[in-house]
């Protein structure tokens, strides 16, 4: 008890709040979003309005952003395709020659990264949707045949991980089957689990061009009034066999982040999304905060229970613009 207990004791100076900090995040603990435009030219990336900083590339500008990325401690990264094409089977997501399959193959060449192939529909159909629609509602078992197309093609063309991100039910399921089936048994899922219907995806649509035609997402997507129904979602994709588990968005949720790492034990990650990403670099912009925001909030995740963290902050945290 005070006065013989100080706590500042052990904050007097930087050394020693160094040698007892409790969470840390460093390079290696984040996965890049990358971009892929099929329309994009060689070296003219196109920046995303509602997201300053971030770009769309061409498949080769990509390959080289990434490596220039690796060199500065980058490790692992994930994909997202903008087709030329867009049809109600979103046919281009599991086409061998597509803008992520070409881009997997060149990553897979000439860099070492993590590949993570983001797999959804959302990006490749007419109607910006995540599956199969009839009667303007999206078909949860005929979309799981399309998911698994896009997987083996991944796969096909060497992706380190798949990561559906559609939030059907039984995907994971029938990924993993389709997988092995083709011999890939060796290739991890990565689980979208807890992935909330929210307003922080807002720029994503508009990067990715996926905003839906007509309706919402809420039908397939988590109602973020809910909690328990997280922990159920992620309970049914590790008996289905996934591999890892993804939380998205993130600061808002880190309630349901920490209670699925203590409860699962299993490998966790959590999705800074593009709303989250957007808002902070707003308020650096407009000098309401400051960059150590951007530490804070990384800490904050990490501390909840991330092992891993989807970010789009890396070439600023790398110096790289």
């Amino acid at each position: 008890m005070f006065p013989n207990i100080r706590m500042r004791r052990m904050r007097t100076d930087e050394r020693i709040r160094a040698m007892f900090r409790e969470t840390n995040v460093g390079i290696e603990d984040l996965i890049y979003p990358i971009y892929i435009k099929e329309s994009a030219k060689d070296g003219e990336p196109e920046e995303i309005p509602t997201m300053p900083g971030q770009y769309r590339y061409s498949v080769n500008d990509a390959i080289e952003f990434a490596g220039l990325l690796e060199d500065s401690g980058l490790t692992s990264t994930i994909l997202f395709g903008i087709p030329d094409h867009k049809d109600e089977y979103a046919s281009s997501a599991y086409d061998s020659k597509g803008i992520i399959q070409q881009t997997i193959r060149g990553l897979k060449d000439q860099t070492n990264l993590v590949v993570l192939g983001d797999v959804c529909m959302c990006e490749y159909t007419n109607h910006g949707h995540c599956g199969i629609i009839n009667n303007q509602y999206v078909q949860n078992d005929e979309t799981l045949y399309y998911l698994s197309k896009i997987a083996i093609s991944y796969a096909e063309a060497g992706v380190d991980v798949i990561a559906p991100s559609d939030m059907m039910d039984g995907r994971v399921k029938a990924i993993r089957e389709a997988l092995d089936t083709y011999d890939y048994i060796n290739t991890p899922i990565f689980s979208y689990a807890a992935k909330y219907a929210s307003t922080y995806y807002a720029p994503f649509r508009d990067a990715a061009d996926s905003t839906p035609s007509f309706g919402d997402r809420k039908s397939y997507q988590m109602d973020p009034a809910n909690f328990n129904e997280a922990l159920r979602e992620v309970s049914l994709d590790v008996q289905e066999g996934a591999d890892a588990i993804i939380v998205k968005p993130a600061l808002a949720y880190l309630d349901v982040l920490r209670e699925v790492k203590q409860q699962f034990k299993m490998p966790t990650i959590a999705y800074q999304v593009s709303g989250e990403y957007s808002m902070i670099t707003a308020g650096i912009e407009k000098g309401y905060i400051t960059e150590d925001l951007l530490d804070e909030t990384l800490l904050s995740i990490k501390r909840a229970g991330a092992d891993m963290i989807i970010s789009y902050f890396v070439p600023q945290l790398l110096g790289i613009e």
